[in-house]
């Protein structure tokens, strides 16, 4: 299975759901979609979708899953890879409407350098790069908690 998340922002995000129907009707794509929508308009007979679930029910569906396809949230990324799932992560954009700043550009790029995940910046490269995810291995992840916390403590000494 591939699980689409969404997120909880009310802005629509239909480009992913978009490129995702047309890879499932050029048979790329031969998997189940499940897809969190949240606030995004969107029907397509070979895409179960869903609006919103518990964090328990999300969780569970994680675990099922072979592939994520994700906005760029860092909770829902952070949960995919201590999981060890292969993370494919579309930023949301301003430009789309789709959020209020790039931050999600950022944070993808920041998963990206270090091997945890594939970015996906244009959706019309979604067949490519779901070819790079049949070989992908992701790096474990490793929390950079202890770096923040040493440096705040420095900045409180001071």
């Amino acid at each position: 299975m591939i699980l689409v998340l969404l997120g909880t922002q009310d802005s629509p995000f239909d480009r992913i759901l978009k490129a995702i129907s047309k890879e499932k009707e050029k048979k790329n794509i031969r998997d189940r979609v499940v897809a969190q929508i949240g606030c995004t308009n969107f029907e397509d007979e070979s895409i179960e979708t869903f609006d919103f679930a518990s964090k328990e029910k999300i969780e569970e569906l994680i675990d099922k899953a072979r592939i994520v396809i994700t906005h760029g949230g860092v909770g829902v990324i952070t949960e995919c890879i201590n999981k060890g799932k292969k993370v494919i992560v579309v930023p949301r954009l301003k430009k789309y409407n789709e959020h209020a700043n790039d931050h999600q550009l950022q944070i993808t790029k920041e998963f990206a350098s270090k091997g945890y995940i594939l970015p996906l910046y244009d959706v019309k490269n979604l067949s490519k790069v779901l070819n790079e995810i049949k070989n992908f291995k992701p790096v474990k992840y490793q929390s950079n908690s202890e770096n923040f916390k040493n440096k705040i403590k420095e900045y409180i000494k001071m």
